[in-house]
């Protein structure tokens, strides 16, 4: 499939994708001038660490992340309909990103649920893993029916997509791929989708009751389209990024989302800066009248190890404790301390992660001489060959969100007063019938790319024993 649409003259999934990221970060550095300043602190940050820890940088060498790094970035997006949801997977997959994960937000006090198109395979991770989170504003958890019927019927007649944009997604499902000049051409139609709009299609009395009945409901209905709201880049030490930021002149949020500090990082740690309070125009009878409006925002990420089933449902329980203490969020007072006692109960090492189950990895033979496997590549036998260097046991990288985190950081930016839960109302199978396609199970792709690595090296030590055999 690959080869025959690069024979046709189409241009890798992969190639779009790489050039619309870099699109996407030009705009929103020109957007959000903070953005630029934030890229400089972070470049500096991963540099020192690079420097002070070469055994890190050998292992991300190894595991072909390394030269990932620079690209990395997630961005995040709000939808209000079906149709745009349907139609954004369409988008993205001519950059070979599919939906992954379900994520209900509406129980921590946000009235969206989300998925996160990224890419999957090994090698389109290695050579640029672009993610968005992509978020569909659920109408219904809207208690005032009147403001509900409004709403849907303003996000019903807004478009979002440029109509050549269209017309080259449907040329890339019935070709099958994008030439050169298409990609060049998509990006920039498709950028537009994602571009800030200073305008509002609504007036000042309809954006307030919007407003008030949530902040994030507004952001969503009353404008022109879904503006990346942040773009993330990822660093490889998130306390020297929270530590730089007000150096910089930058207001960073007052704690870091997700696991606590520790020596080998386990799934998503996240902060951000303020969301900026940008000058808008809103519409009216009588014309325009000037206001402010209060979205978009800088998030800094710090990726770790995937855990297991296992290793997440100690996370999930970790998290949960420390969280419930007295209803606590992670704004209260002496929360990273409460956190840190709480996760001394999850092994710290690389070595005892994977002993005990909790951790993906990916094996691979160091090269280094050895006796030829005999008998099946179980858990023993892998232990014995690490013991004895001649495989190496990387630790795959969380490449997915987690939702507590992703609450905490919008909430941060909704002005830290927006509290209130929508208890139960998750909705996948909404979600999916609108998406138009199933949501990936994130585990299963982890599972997959670990059984995988395992299948090669039982292969590349078979064929030892055979060369040893002859």
């Amino acid at each position: 499939m690959v080869a025959s649409a690069l024979a046709a003259g189409f241009v890798s999934r992969d190639r779009v994708r790489t050039l619309f990221s870099r699109a996407m970060s030009d705009m929103y550095r020109a957007e959000v001038p903070q953005y630029g300043t934030l890229m400089a602190l972070v470049s500096e940050v991963n540099a020192k660490v690079l420097a002070r820890e070469p055994g890190l940088k050998a292992e991300l060498e190894r595991a072909d992340e390394l030269e990932r790094l620079d690209l990395e970035r997630h961005g995040a997006i709000r939808l209000g309909t079906a149709a745009e949801l349907f139609t954004m997977r369409r988008l993205f997959a001519a950059m070979g990103m599919e939906p992954v994960g379900y994520y209900d937000l509406s129980v921590a006090g946000v009235p969206v649920h989300s998925t996160a198109f990224r890419p999957i395979a090994d090698a389109a991770l290695a050579r640029n893993p672009f993610r968005v989170f992509t978020s569909l504003l659920r109408l219904e958890l809207i208690e005032d029916a009147e403001l509900r019927a409004e709403a849907g019927a303003i996000l019903a007649r807004r478009r979002i997509f440029t109509p050549r944009v269209l017309e080259l997604i449907d040329r890339h499902e019935t070709a099958g791929g994008l030439t050169e000049a298409e990609a060049a051409e998509f990006v920039r139609e498709a950028l537009e989708t994602f571009r800030w709009h200073g305008e509002a299609t609504v007036d000042a009395a309809t954006y307030k009751r919007l407003h008030d009945a949530h902040r994030l409901i507004a952001d969503v209905v009353s404008f022109k389209g879904p503006h990346i709201n942040h773009l993330t880049p990822r660093t490889l030490d998130i306390d020297a990024v929270q530590k730089g930021m007000p150096l910089r002149g930058i207001a960073a949020k007052a704690v870091v989302e997700g696991p606590p500090t520790r020596a080998c990082p386990i799934l998503l740690r996240q902060t951000s800066f303020k969301a900026l309070e940008e000058p808008i125009r809103f519409q009216g009878a009588g014309g325009e009248a000037a206001g402010t409006h209060s979205a978009r925002f800088g998030e800094i990420e710090q990726r770790g190890i995937a855990l297991t089933r296992q290793g997440r449902a100690l996370y999930d329980a970790l998290l949960a404790s420390v969280r419930e203490i007295g209803g606590a969020g992670s704004a209260e007072a002496d929360y990273d301390g409460r956190l840190a006692a709480a996760f001394a109960r999850f092994p710290d090492s690389h070595d005892e992660i994977r002993r005990q189950g909790l951790g993906f990895f990916r094996y691979r033979p160091t090269g280094k001489p050895g006796a030829p496997l005999s008998g099946p590549l179980n858990a023993a036998a892998l232990d014995r060959l690490i013991a004895a260097g001649l495989v190496h046991a990387d630790p795959i990288v969380y490449e997915d969100f987690l939702p507590v985190s992703a609450a905490g950081i919008f909430q941060s930016n909704l002005g830290g007063t927006e509290q209130r839960a929508y208890a139960g109302n998750a909705s996948r199978a909404a979600f999916e019938a609108a998406l138009g396609a199933t949501v990936l199970d994130e585990f299963a792709l982890y599972e997959a790319a670990e059984a995988r690595s395992i299948a090669e090296l039982e292969a590349a030590f078979g064929l030892a024993a055979r060369e040893a055999a002859e």
